[in-house]
């Protein structure tokens, strides 16, 4: 996230009249990772740390299991616990409320997920290890902070659970990468693949579900791919074509639709103009002598 969005009160309809940065790219992995624990019998919590104004935490709660729990963590506009993170909070985040973020949930759901209101290093205290299968990191962008969440993700993930990692490669939040690549390189967190925005790994195997993953992939047009090796790790890279759209998802309940639009009225054909003599053709009758014209009405006439 760069700068705070204009939130609007009005009930959302559909997710993406939700404020918030999560695009259709992502959509997609989150919802193709998700589906495929759950098509695969792998059950487990769902945390997120950070939620804005609740764009991805509705995707997420849609894919919540039953005896599941999903926990969302974040300041809603409480007071940060350092002068770094208030900065951090007052420049990006200060129009979001808990209220907002309750407001968008419920039209999606019908009860809220657990909601801690609190720094995110409390988490650790709060869930039970090894208890996750799919966490997602986007709250504060400070090195320290990110770092001490990959940490708590490491704690609570199952074997094979999904990390998530926002703006891990963007321009104005450097301390997400150095955190991120920190992990990969030194903390045993292994890359799945990365977006735009994001990067997907596991503290388990990478292999088998990279290789599903490419084989999805390689069988869309509006998804750019491509593999590279670095350090030792297979890094799948994708991309966003022009096109591209977000997996179908349900209608808020303020769903209306759109009032139908009337065709547009066919073209009235155009009518032939009538035939008009040309001015010198009608100055020349009109000096013509009278005997002459009548001449030529009664020889127009004639032949006729």
């Amino acid at each position: 996230m760069a700068t705070a969005q204009a939130t609007d009160m009005k009930q959302p309809g559909e997710l993406k009249d939700v404020p918030g940065w999560f695009p259709p790219l992502d959509q997609l992995l989150f919802t193709w990772f998700l589906e495929r624990q759950e098509a695969g019998g792998r059950r487990g919590d769902l945390l997120e740390l950070g939620a804005y104004m609740g764009k991805s935490a509705i995707l997420l709660g849609r894919h919540r299991q039953d005896g599941e729990e999903f926990t969302v963590c974040d300041l809603f506009g409480g007071e940060a616990p350092d002068g770094a993170n208030r900065a951090e909070t007052a420049k990006s985040y200060s129009s979001l409320t808990r209220q907002a973020f309750e407001r968008n949930y419920l039209s999606f759901h019908d009860e809220l997920p657990r909601v801690i209101e609190a720094p995110t290093s409390v988490i650790p205290q709060e869930l039970a290890p090894d208890s996750c299968r799919f966490v997602h990191i986007d709250a504060s962008h400070l090195y320290e902070h990110v770092r001490d969440d990959i940490g708590a993700a490491h704690h609570l993930l199952l074997p094979d659970g999904i990390v998530v990692l926002d703006d891990f490669r963007s321009e104005h939040t450097p301390g997400v990468s150095v955190a991120t690549w920190e992990a990969v390189l030194n903390r045993g967190l292994r890359p799945i693949c990365l977006s735009t925005q994001k990067l997907y790994g596991t503290w388990g195997d990478p292999e088998p579900v990279q290789e599903e993953l490419l084989a999805m992939l390689r069988e869309r047009t509006d998804v750019g791919l491509s593999v590279q090796e670095a350090a030792g790790h297979c890094l799948v890279r994708t991309r966003a074509h022009k096109g591209l759209q977000p997996p179908p998802f349900p209608h808020s309940r303020h769903y209306t639709e759109p009032e139908p639009v009337a065709p547009p009225a066919p073209p009235t054909p155009a009518t032939a103009p009538r035939h008009r003599p040309s001015r010198a053709r009608r100055l020349g009758r009109d000096l013509l002598p009278p005997i002459v014209t009548r001449a030529v009405r009664r020889a127009l006439a004639a032949r006729a």
